[in-house]
């Protein structure tokens, strides 16, 4: 039988419990929307010019890699189900408080840095849908695209501010229009293919105009496919707010990864069956999905409604991300991780306030930093950062939960045999050198982890002062029970 997380006490008196409000279908339609989000629009195209028409394997692959580690968080969030994900399951193995907040500093860094990211791409389809349409004569500034991010940024946390529940229904509304306009696309190139206007056997076809071997090419591929496939991590953070996790997560979480990798494999066929080679690598970044619809049906007026349905995809990982955000400061300010006041939680709307408010200024941050970096390919290079930090993640966490099969604590789910070995080195072999990424990526994962190092400096020294009444992480055990 599951128990309620106990109320939980900080400095200024008794802190109300997160609400559990999310159901087997709401988690799915979480976990769906968080993967189908605005990956798919930003890196098929680019994908296709690595590997030319074979740009589905990448996709399959990745999905793999992240079958592999999602079960063994699965193992681990039956175990231990609270809030903090990663951050606590690095804990509960090593045991040094260090790697943990870097762990944690990672994961909070890549949902912003993907939640800002996705806000301008918003921006952009929002401004690109209103050109097509004849509403506005030229294409407007980067001013004007980051004032629009930044508004949404602000309705975002308006909305996480409501709660949770407002939240999730939002993204019930959200993920059912993200799942039409991929359908809409993988519609139109198969209803090409069927009036002779596509050519399905480019989907074999491997193409790579650096010369490189099938391996290094789909390997380069499925480093940039993983930002694609990255979200379910996102519901493990959310585990506090969800009905008997211990029962239906491992069933909704494989059952999610499975929808979204199918859509994934149809909408990548669809694309490299309706545009050749040089309509892909002409196509500007983003706007792949977007040529198939203009390209492939180009007696229906869809083009002029497709970027208002991606308005609401990307919308989506926008809102998915800051939530995750905010839920994971939640769970470490009760750990001590980060200072108790992040963990604050409202006593009439039950949602952790000042993570979402904390966030939030964070990503209105990273926006403004992105708006001033226009002359670099943002999207793709904060996509590949945002994948390798959680590959790094990931492959810790797989690690932890072979660590962590030696406590003697029970779980509901567990990993098949040596499954998160596998998972470890995968992940480890995603995040080397030899994959083909730009340096600007590692230079900015780099950066992070110094804030993140610096910030941890601060928070040790912040709590030197109180270590006889309190040590680090002194609440896991007490979230535990």
């Amino acid at each position: 039988m599951t128990t309620a997380a106990p109320e939980t006490r900080d400095v200024n008196g008794p802190t109300p419990n997160l609400k559990r409000v999310m159901g087997p279908k709401l988690l799915l339609l979480f976990i769906v929307g968080d993967i189908l989000g605005a990956g798919v629009y930003a890196v098929t195209g680019q994908m296709a010019g690595v590997v030319g028409g074979i740009v589905w394997l990448p996709f399959l692959v990745a999905f793999i890699v992240a079958t592999l580690t999602a079960l063994s968080y699965l193992e681990l969030v039956t175990k231990y189900p609270q809030a903090a994900g990663a951050a606590l399951y690095t804990h509960k193995a090593f045991g040094i408080h260090f790697v943990t907040f870097l762990v944690a500093f990672a994961v909070i860094c890549s949902g912003i840095t993907s939640a800002s990211t996705s806000a301008n791409v918003l921006a952009q389809n929002l401004t690109q849908g209103l050109v097509v349409n004849g509403w506005i004569d030229a294409e407007p500034s980067t001013a004007t695209i980051t004032i629009i991010a930044l508004a949404f940024m602000v309705l975002l946390a308006l909305i996480n501010l409501r709660g949770v529940g407002e939240s999730v229904k939002f993204n019930v509304l959200l993920t059912l229009v993200e799942v039409t306009a991929l359908a809409i696309v993988i519609g139109v190139g198969f209803y090409a293919m069927a009036q002779g206007d596509a050519d399905f056997s480019r989907v074999t076809t491997f193409e790579n105009p650096e010369g490189k071997g099938i391996f290094l090419a789909v390997t380069a591929a499925t480093s940039i496919a993983f930002f694609a496939m990255v979200g379910f991590e996102d519901s493990v953070n959310m585990v506090e707010e969800t009905k008997d996790p211990e029962r239906i997560f491992p069933r909704t979480m494989i059952t999610g990864l499975g929808i979204a990798v199918i859509i994934y494999m149809l909408v990548a066929i669809s694309v490299v069956s309706v545009l050749t080679s040089d309509q892909i690598a002409s196509a500007s970044e983003g706007r792949a999905l977007l040529e198939v619809v203009r390209v492939g049906a180009p007696d229906f007026p869809i083009d002029k409604v497709f970027p208002f349905l991606a308005v609401f995809a990307v919308a989506n990982t926008s809102l998915i991300n800051m939530l995750m955000a905010s839920r994971l400061l939640y769970g470490l300010a009760h750990q001590d991780v980060l200072p108790r006041t992040l963990g604050k939680v409202s006593p009439n709307r039950r949602s952790p306030y000042v993570g979402v408010i904390f966030s939030t200024v964070l990503a209105l941050a990273l926006i403004v930093y992105v708006a001033n970096r226009a002359e670099d390919d943002i999207v793709v290079n904060l996509a590949s950062v945002t994948a390798l930090l959680l590959l790094g993640v990931f492959t810790i966490v797989n690690i932890a939960c072979l660590v962590l099969r030696r406590d003697g604590r029970e779980s509901r789910f567990r990993s098949p045999g040596v499954t998160p070995a596998v998972a470890a080195v995968l992940c480890a072999f995603l995040v080397g050198p030899w994959v083909d990424r730009d340096g600007i990526v590692y230079e900015i994962a780099a950066g992070l982890l110094a804030v993140g190092i610096v910030l941890w400096l601060f928070t040790w020294l912040t709590n030197r002062g109180v270590r006889a009444q309190k040590t680090g992480f002194r609440d896991i055990d007490h979230l535990e029970e």
